[in-house]
């Protein structure tokens, strides 16, 4: 079995000189923080070590609902040293939540936040979870406790490359979440080819601001800074005025549409501030045109935009450099995703399976080594989600055209891309009809200046019973994850249907489109 350990691929790139500034972490004070090459490979080897005096089960399960820091950076490292799965939660995330992702991952430790060691130890073992840790944000809690009895220096547990490295959990439009299964490969290809198609280079510095418990910020942030070698500004949270400060000691900064949408709204933005700056990089919700475009107006430099999934990291990008073969011009086009990355197959099928010509809408069909083994213990769903030859049917809606740029248009499953964060109606609805006095609901994705998307609650009560709008989503905030939760709630007499019975969806989006205009 060769080794194919993904962190000793990432180890293999830190600089010869571990003294050097890995990451610079700005405190809520504003103060820095530095971690050395050394800081991270020693920090990460203690915490492995523990892992492993543990003698867990091979590919055991680690789930970690925290909040950002270089520290439980170092966890998610050592998880892979270690040889184990990483699961990371988002930290919106409510008990019953969590108790469906410790019940159906089965982890055999569980690391979370100090304030939440009460309500989540006791999800953990009454489900019989044998080991809770916690990590604060200031680098506080029982994990780094610990691991610092153990030593600093560890070796990779040889794992290969069809192992598991990662389950991430995405919502399910039948109300389920699934957890999608990353093996070490999936993730190395990605960010290799990832290192080369965005030209990283020599003295690259990255901004990173985004959470580190979905793909972009924990696998396509973080793999293409270690993988490269480049420090890293770390901010746990992101804050325009002071990211765009620090534009001037950075030369990558990658974000979700809603972190552009905030910085334009400084008239301090324009481009002098962003002069030192290489690559601006967005994905995981669509991105307005007039974003885009304002964007490069105020600072000169255009945003390449770029398409993945949790299932399948990256699969399209907008190029980096221009084709030569078509002169000199800017090849990143507003409002498109770009080409299929090298080594990744895209394409596009009509509803009846068959290929479709440029020019025509239809169903996002992927194939490559970053496409994930399937979803953790539902093989009847994995075997649903793939074609007969192979391919992953990702449930986007897009279009090709003549020169091989895709476009996305629309999601066949009503998913709505909130501030970059996925929300599935039917997981809402799900929550919504289960409240006393409601009879039915509908969610349904309206367009936001901020967020891109948001949900809105369309609610039909039950024969006399008084249902409030505002007080459905109080209760709401109690249950799910705030970007979850519709930003209003109606209460109507009924939903629309065609002729079938089905909920005429399209319907309530066109009237409540306007909502946040």
């Amino acid at each position: 079995m060769p080794q194919a350990n993904l962190f000793s691929a990432l180890r293999a790139a830190f600089p010869t000189d571990l003294k050097k500034i890995a990451v610079e972490a700005i405190e809520p004070d504003g103060q820095s923080l530095y971690y050395s090459w050394a800081d991270l490979d020693h920090g990460s080897a203690r915490i492995a070590n523990l892992l492993v005096s543990l003698n867990l089960p091979e590919g055991s399960r680690i789930a970690v609902q925290v909040e950002k820091s270089v520290e439980a950076m170092m966890l998610y490292l050592a998880t892979l040293r270690a040889g184990h799965v990483f699961l990371p939660l988002n930290t919106a995330y409510q008990a019953a939540e969590v108790e469906y992702f410790i019940t159906n991952a089965e982890p055999a430790v569980v690391v979370c936040d100090p304030g939440s060691f009460g309500w989540v130890s006791k999800l953990a073992f009454n489900n019989g979870v044998g080991h809770v840790y916690t990590l604060g944000a200031d680098r506080t809690g029982t994990l780094l406790e610990r691991a610092a009895h153990h030593g600093d220096e560890q070796q990779p547990v040889p794992r290969a490359s069809d192992d598991l490295a990662a389950i991430l959990y995405t919502s399910g439009t039948t109300g389920r979440s699934k957890g999608a299964m990353l093996t070490h490969g999936n993730l190395l290809t990605n960010a290799a080819m990832l290192k080369v198609y965005w030209g990283w280079q020599e003295d690259d510095v990255l901004i990173h601001a985004l959470p580190i418990f979905h793909v972009h910020g924990l696998f396509v942030a973080i793999h293409g800074a270690l993988l490269n070698g480049s420090p890293m500004i770390w901010f746990a949270k992101f804050d325009p005025q002071a990211v765009m400060a620090r534009f001037k000691d950075a030369t990558v900064f990658m974000g979700v549409p809603t972190l552009y949408v905030r910085m334009l709204a400084d008239a301090r933005l324009d481009r002098d501030t962003a002069a030192h700056m290489r690559l601006f990089i967005s994905g995981s919700a669509p991105m307005l045109i007039e974003t885009f475009r304002a964007w490069k107006t105020r600072t000169g430099h255009t945003i390449l935009e770029r398409y993945g999934m949790s299932e399948t990291i990256m699969l399209t990008s907008n190029p980096y450099a221009p084709d030569p073969r078509y002169g000199n011009e800017d090849e990143r086009r507003g409002g498109t995703v770009g080409f299929p990355l090298p080594g990744v197959g895209v394409r596009i099928q009509g509803d009846d399976g068959k290929a479709l010509p440029a020019g025509e809408i239809g169903n996002i069909e992927v194939q490559g080594p970053n496409v994930f083994k399937g979803y953790w213990r539902m093989p009847e769903k994995t075997a649903e989600e793939f074609t007969a030859d192979g391919w992953f049917k990702t449930g986007d809606v897009g279009i090709q055209d003549d020169r091989g740029y895709f476009t996305i248009v629309g999601r066949s499953k009503d998913l709505i891309i909130s501030g970059g964060y996925n929300v599935y109606p039917a997981e809402i609805e799900g929550f919504i009809n289960d409240l006393a006095g409601v009879d039915e609901s509908a969610v349904v994705g309206v367009p936001h200046p901020d967020f891109g998307e948001v949900g809105v609650a369309v609610i039909v009560p039950r024969k006399g019973a008084q249902v409030e709008g505002q007080k459905i989503i109080d209760t709401l905030k109690a249950q799910l994850a705030n970007f979850k939760v519709p930003k209003r709630c109606y209460v109507v007499d009924s939903l629309p249907r065609n002729t079938m019975g089905k909920v005429q969806k399209k319907l309530l989006r066109d009237r409540y489109q306007k909502e946040f205009a």
